[in-house]
């Protein structure tokens, strides 16, 4: 088989003859070893135009035969019998115009049709698993349905896919809207706003995606916040549910039958990955420091320049990695005078003006590189993967976010670094960063350039903490039933049937960690009197009230080993405090240049400006969308829990929390950030959109009154509302 397409790419043309046994080899080779038929397959597909086009009937038979239906139809080739006609057309989407399901996807289909729920493991772009999701939708099956994805980036993608069934579905992202009474019901949200949600109807289909981040081996501290969603849902509605995941071997044992699932594990694959290991042609040349370091990323910049014109995308270890190569294959292109490919793109004018003309992602853009990591502002990155999907940009550096799923349209992946954050990449994610290599029914063939050795292969089990619990941790037990607690003799179990009622209750809706709440109660009761002017403020703090609350959380509600680095106590309190003053973004990260310029001599400006611009949007995400709303909020119930006991009146940090959350938005147009509406842009509009308005209603008016042509917007922020009102009216 080896020899074959080896003669497929090497060869020019073949004819009749030639092509005739070809694919009769393929057709034998489907028939004894499906994997390497399969392989076989695809590089004829391939390299199609070689090919004798008097036998596309046998080509078409042989597709069809293997089920790829939907190449049948993107090589508009016929088929030769009215049976495979009949099968083909079987496997068409009933709701979907055009589109076919191949053979794996339509077996899925039928699982799910007939009510048993399904856990599948595929390949991570080139299987199709979320079209399944579409089909779901469209077929209003069910009438309440909550997808749970890990990132806001995937839930925004899957948003704009789904909008188009809002006449039959209300879509709900945000945790403030209402479900509908007169139609269906979409909720599309992460697992924290599903613990927070607290209108659900009855829900009747349940999906998660990335559905390996369950695991309590995975290192990911949003573990117990999804095992604490997906059970939450499965005890009190009992739905059909589908989970999404890939390259995984098992899950933990009598989850599928105590659930009637199937675990449904396919190595079918529409796209294959061609393997090219870097590393072996420079065997002890590469390295992460001096010249090492040096050499490999100048093979690398001399890669990509090879590469040029192909969507690529290159795996860094961390956002300041990722930005570091990002500059330096500039000054690369720049020194090989490469043309300049990109001058006005609609983003550059709004980084200009609302940024800084400094940042070197201006320079890159215009060169066609680009970066992506989960700290950037949701309507940069969506901006970004537009591009990239498009050709305008066609080198993506990328970190971790890649392997959960964003969803690109690449020829190409270079494994470039070998660690996530401070870890080793390990062989699932490895595979997940070289399943992004190709994607189905753009690419025939992918590529991944190793510029380090592939991980020793290993059996993935993922474990369901609250169904296996061993391990499970506090802040999942908290939450289960009592008839379905594994091990009541456990010292873990022990501990939480101790708290009292009331406690339980709190600590358990809180969903952080139970021992530091636990804590932090006898805490605060030990200093209510000396320190309750710190405790009781509502609306806006003082530095000091914020100070202290701020400061219990620290102590208090950050689990053993959980990781904090780079940020300290002391300067979260102080740039959480003057986000509150300046609600502006652009001053935290002038204030991070101007203190970065003093300490960092040996960088240049823009270097510091790339640090500056990195480290506040990280801030932003991480800490004001997520951490500092989560512990205000946490720190606010405990407060209020022992004022009660003392009988005095306490303090309400809920306005606070949320308006640092929703980045001082005003409440009805917070839903326009959600859908990736530049706060710029939400800013000059508010004027127009009445405060009364619901927030399920903004966009309607911002369509109904024309308010994109309002004066003082960019041409960006214009597209960026125009894009939602496309897809929505």
């Amino acid at each position: 088989m080896n020899g074959i397409v080896k003669e497929i790419v090497s060869k020019e043309t073949f004819d009749f003859d030639k092509t005739f046994y070809i694919y009769k080899e393929c057709s034998r080779l489907l028939i004894e070893d499906e994997e390497k038929g399969i392989y076989l397959l695809i590089n004829i597909l391939n390299y199609r135009r070689k090919f004798s086009s008097k036998l596309n009937e046998m080509l078409a038979d042989i597709i069809e035969s293997i089920g790829f239906n939907p190449y049948v139809l993107k090589e508009k080739l016929t088929l030769s019998s009215t049976s495979a006609n009949i099968r083909l057309n079987s496997n068409i989407s009933n709701y979907i115009e055009g589109r076919y399901f191949h053979d794996e996807q339509k077996n899925i289909l039928d699982l799910i049709k007939a009510k048993i729920n399904v856990i599948i493991s595929a390949a991570p772009t080139s299987f199709g698993k979320s079209l399944l999701i579409e089909e779901i939708v469209a077929s209003c099956m069910y009438s309440n349905i909550v997808v749970i994805q890990p990132t806001l980036a995937l839930l925004d993608e899957t948003r704009k896919k789904l909008t188009k069934y809002n006449d039959k579905y209300k879509l709900i992202v945000r945790t403030t809207q209402e479900p509908s009474v007169e139609k269906k019901n979409l909720f599309l949200l992460t697992s924290e706003r599903v613990n927070e949600y607290k209108n659900f109807p009855y829900i009747d289909f349940l999906v998660i995606d990335e559905f390996y981040k369950l695991s309590s081996n995975r290192e990911d501290e949003r573990s117990d916040s999804l095992n604490n969603a997906f059970q939450y849902i499965l005890v009190k509605y009992s739905p059909n549910f589908y989970l999404l995941g890939p390259n995984i071997d098992g899950i933990s044992e009598g989850f599928a039958e105590k659930y009637n699932a199937v675990f449904y594990k396919t190595k079918y694959n529409m796209v294959a990955c061609e393997q090219i290991d870097i590393y072996k042609k420079h065997k002890g040349k590469f390295g992460s420091k001096n010249e090492k370091k040096i050499y490999k990323e100048k093979i690398l910049f001399e890669l990509l320049y090879q590469l040029k014109g192909q969507n690529t995308i290159v795996y860094c270890s961390s956002p300041n990695r990722a930005r570091y190569l990002s500059r330096e294959y500039y000054e690369f292109l720049c020194d090989k005078k490469f043309p300049i490919k990109n001058l006005d793109l609609p983003i550059i004018e709004w980084i200009e003006n609302y940024i800084s003309n400094e940042w070197s992602l201006i320079d890159c853009l215009k060169y066609g590189v680009c970066v992506h990591d989960g700290a950037l502002q949701k309507h940069i990155t969506s901006t970004l993967i537009d591009y990239f999907n498009k050709g305008i940009v066609n080198i993506l550096f990328c970190t971790s976010t890649i392997i959960e799923g964003v969803n690109t349209v690449a020829k190409n992946v270079v494994f470039f670094d070998n660690k996530k954050g401070g870890n080793k990449i390990d062989f699932f994610d490895y595979s997940n960063i070289k399943g992004r290599a190709g994607r189905l029914m753009e690419h025939y063939i992918g590529r991944i350039y190793n510029f380090n050795e592939i991980p020793k292969k290993d059996q993935i089990y993922i474990d369901i903490p609250f169904h296996e619990q061993s391990p499970v941790s506090d802040e999942v037990l908290i939450n289960i039933n009592e008839e379905n607690i594994v091990n009541k003799e456990s010292e873990q179990y022990k501990y939480i049937s101790s708290l009292p009622n009331e406690k339980r209750e709190m600590f358990s809706k809180n969903s952080l960690y139970i021992k530091g709440q636990d804590g932090l109660v006898d805490k605060l009761r030990s200093e209510i009197d000396e320190n309750y002017n710190l405790i009781c403020w509502d609306k806006l703090p003082k530095y000091e009230q914020l100070d202290y609350c701020l400061g219990l959380a620290w102590e208090f509600l950050i689990k053993p080993n959980e990781s904090v680095k780079p940020m300290t106590r002391k300067k979260l309190v102080k740039v959480t405090f003057d986000y509150g003053v300046y609600k502006n973004i652009n001053t935290l990260i002038k204030n991070n240049y101007e203190y970065k310029r003093k300490i960092k001599s040996n960088l240049t400006s823009k270097e510091v400006f790339d640090e500056a611009i990195c480290e506040a949007f990280q801030i932003l995400r991480h800490w004001f969308q997520y951490k500092v709303p989560k512990w205000l909020l946490v720190v606010n119930e405990i407060q209020k829990f022992v004022c009660n006991e003392r009988g005095i009146r306490s303090g309400n940090y809920v306005f606070y929390a949320t308006s640092i959350e929703t980045d001082f938005i005003r409440e009805n147009l917070t839903i326009l950030s959600e859908y990736g509406i530049p706060k710029t842009a939400i800013n000059k509009m508010s004027k127009y959109i009445n405060p009364s308005i619901n927030q399920d209603f903004v966009l309607k008016e911002i369509f109904n009154n024309r308010l994109y042509e309002k004066p003082g917007l960019l041409e960006y922020e214009r597209i960026k509302i125009i894009e939602n009102l496309n897809k929505k009216y």
